[in-house]
């Protein structure tokens, strides 16, 4: 948001308009960390649901553990949404520079390339926070209370969304590098995060799958 940001307390429906509006931010960079930040959510609920259930007394440490993460790990992925909406107006403003000579526009490119730099980094925190708090979904899932399963798998799978659309924001503003190196360095680490993503929102299904059926 321009005037606010973007984890500001207001009512979701009113978030939600402005996302839904012509404004350049929040926007899907912003999307995916607010989306990341509520599968966390979801996977310290799970945790919590764990921790003082009795016959979990084995698993209640490490599901004491899980909280702490997922809850430290909410809150800075709400912190990267409001660094990925200043990242953008980074960008836009690099766009309004003036080009009327060679040096402004070099000038403007330095910026701009910055800018997009930046703006790149911002969602891979984001997918990498979101793939590791998968990892974290899935053991929840395996080993903690299994009337909260569901809710870890639906944390499993808003993560895995979060993530994609994360990495989707890299690609973009790689691709717009005038660095090749740097955005081949990108675009393979958004491979191997999207690899590894797959892999362990498959893992999940399986272990809630297990749960489901009572293994």
């Amino acid at each position: 948001m321009s005037e606010q940001t973007v984890t500001a307390v207001q009512p979701i429906d009113a978030w939600l308009e402005t996302l839904a509006s012509d404004a350049a931010t929040p926007g899907g960079g912003a999307v995916a960390a607010i989306g990341a930040a509520t599968g966390a959510a979801l996977v310290a609920m799970i945790a919590r649901l764990t921790v003082r259930r009795a016959g979990f007394e084995d698993v209640a440490g490490r599901m004491a553990e899980i909280v702490g993460e997922a809850d430290r790990e909410r809150g800075d992925l709400l912190a990267l949404a409001d660094r990925d909406a200043e990242a953008f107006g980074a960008v836009m403003a690099a766009y309004r520079m003036p080009k009327d000579d060679e040096e402004q526009k070099a000038e403007r490119l330095k910026a701009l390339q910055a800018g997009l730099e930046h703006a790149a980094e911002v969602p891979l925190l984001v997918a990498r926070r979101a793939v590791y708090l998968m990892g974290l979904a899935e053991e929840a899932i395996a080993h903690g209370n299994p009337n909260a399963a569901s809710d870890g798998f639906s944390g499993a799978a808003i993560l895995h969304a979060a993530a994609l659309a994360a990495l989707a924001n890299v690609q973009i503003n790689a691709f717009a590098f005038v660095d090749l190196t740097r955005r081949a360095e990108l675009m393979d680490d958004c491979r191997r995060l999207r690899d590894r993503a797959d892999q362990v929102l498959a893992d999940a299904d399986g272990a809630f799958t297990a749960r489901v059926q009572g293994q």
